[in-house]
């Protein structure tokens, strides 16, 4: 791939310049590199160009704002400092999101101009020390003075997927070919490759991979490239969306065994992921029964589910932060970026809702992810099958966490152990029109007929903490059957 190039950044300038006038997604400076002022324009012409559908904004150093004429500039961002801080960092910090803008340094006859490219705004308004700012004309203003501007925005805001928005522009149809790992999404849908490069590039723009310009060149969309891309460090806006697998000594962070971050897309790249992890996790032998056989200390399916998982709903406009696996010697975390889109409590029976619609629908047709809502119920059934420890969701503020333990006796669960295991026990049973008994529940967790009263106690903990209710109060304690505390 091509990065942004001179050339590329000398016409873009000279086709800025033609203007008539600066306007809501454009700005000219001649030196004025007031750092305050330069957060403003961020906010205000990433708002604005979503509001006039455009991919990007610019702030161009060197350009007389009267009449559009190249005077050059003295300004340099890569050497401007807040204090000991930065500038490029000390803006970052304070925008809400902290969005992807890039300054370039270019010369054009002999003259030194400076871009500034700022990405509209996805998702929610740009904001700037807190502040949500837009363009009315050439001029900044506060969004909440404008509430009819805020209310377009907001619309439009509803209407731009991530999946589609451009994750490289201007790039030829070599490029294109180059950058995406193509032959395998024909694999996976179990389709031919299609014969030439125009029908290979058609079948793309059928699935919103990539899309041309009125120009002949190409994009590849967000889509392609986090799930067909190479190389994800080739898209330096998803770059940090590789998903990252750590493996550390004990039950803390203080030694790290190991580290991988997989930077192919994820449709290409999930199968490595899974081979990797599961690598990582011990196996022993079970004697159970006639037949010898090796288990993992986790069960894949629940790993592959949960790691589809976290792809499917993390918030791409959280930057920074991806997908990350974090195994401990008794335990696994999965987390993504993005408060969960429906309460923590409810994931095993309530209808997932995606931020990533395509996203998620692709990788369910190409076998990576289960379908719609059946995902997490494997996952808790899985457990249940092995008497493992109940699976804990988090909502850590910004991030959604699953966490899996590894097998533990009963006697060494503590009280909210057994409570979480029983709900869920509970939830399985409901999904299934069933309802759950002293007999289910007994077997969930291994105890022998002659030991009932032990599940009786765990049922009366669950009771008093309010997991489950009771089916019929009026049944007797031996036929009582029990529901989820929210299916009653």
């Amino acid at each position: 791939m091509k990065n942004i190039n001179e050339e590329y950044l000398v016409s873009l300038v000279k086709e800025l310049c033609k203007l008539p006038k600066e306007c809501e997604w454009v700005e000219f400076k001649h030196n004025n590199p007031n750092k305050q002022d330069i957060g403003e324009y961020i906010s205000a012409l990433s708002n604005s160009a979503t509001l006039v559908g455009k991919a990007t904004a610019y702030v161009v150093w060197g350009i007389d704002d009267k009449n559009h004429e190249i005077v050059g500039t003295s300004f340099d961002p890569f050497m401007e400092k807040v204090g000991n801080e930065e500038l490029e960092n000390w803006l970052l910090q304070r925008l809400n999101p902290k969005l992807h803008f890039r300054f370039f340094r270019i010369q054009i006859d002999e003259k030194t101009i400076i871009i500034l490219e700022i990405p509209a705004a996805f998702k929610h308004p740009t904001s700037f020390q807190r502040e949500e700012l837009i363009r009315v004309g050439s001029y900044r203003k506060k969004m909440k003075d404008f509430q009819e501007k805020e209310r377009e925005l907001w619309r439009a805001l509803d209407k731009t997927p991530f999946e589609v928005m451009p994750a490289v522009e201007r790039i030829s149809a070599t490029d294109v070919l180059d950058l995406l790992d193509y032959p395998s999404y024909f694999d996976l849908l179990k389709q031919p490759l299609p014969d030439g490069r125009e029908a290979i590039l058609s079948a793309l723009k059928d699935e919103d991979f990539i899309w041309q310009d009125d120009a002949g060149f190409y994009a590849i969309t967000n889509l392609g490239a986090i799930l067909f891309a190479k190389d994800l460090n080739q898209f330096k806006m998803l770059s940090r969306k590789a998903v990252r697998i750590i493996q550390y000594r004990g039950d803390n962070k203080i030694k790290t065994l190991r580290e991988q971050v997989n930077y192919k897309g994820y449709a290409i790249g999930f199968k490595s992921i899974i081979d990797f992890i599961m690598t990582l996790i011990p196996s022993q032998e079970s004697i159970d029964s006639p037949i010898r056989k090796t288990e993992t200390l986790f069960p894949e399916l629940a790993i592959r589910e949960l790691v589809a998982n976290a792809i499917i709903h993390q918030d791409f406009t959280e930057t920074g932060t991806g997908v990350m696996v974090e195994l401990y010697d008794t335990r696994i975390e999965i987390s993504n970026p993005g408060c969960p889109l429906v309460n923590i409590e409810r994931f095993l029976d309530t209808p997932p809702k995606s931020r990533n619609e395509k996203l998620a629908s692709l990788m369910r047709r190409m076998g990576i992810c289960e379908e719609r809502g059946s995902g997490i119920d494997k996952v808790v059934m899985e457990i249940e099958l092995r008497q493992l420890p109940a699976p804990i969701f988090e909502a850590p503020e910004g991030f959604t966490r699953s966490v899996l333990f590894s097998y533990r006796k009963l006697r060494n669960l503590t009280k909210q152990d057994r409570n979480r295991a029983t709900y869920f026990h509970a939830c399985l049973k409901y999904i299934e029109r069933d309802y759950m008994s002293n007999s289910s529940l007994r077997q969930r967790f291994g105890i022998e007929e002659r030991n009932s009263s032990m599940v009786s106690r765990i049922i009366k903990d669950a009771l008093e903490a309010k997991a489950i209710v009771p089916y019929d109060n009026s049944a007797s304690k031996k036929f009582m059957k029990y529901l989820p505390w929210w299916a009653k």
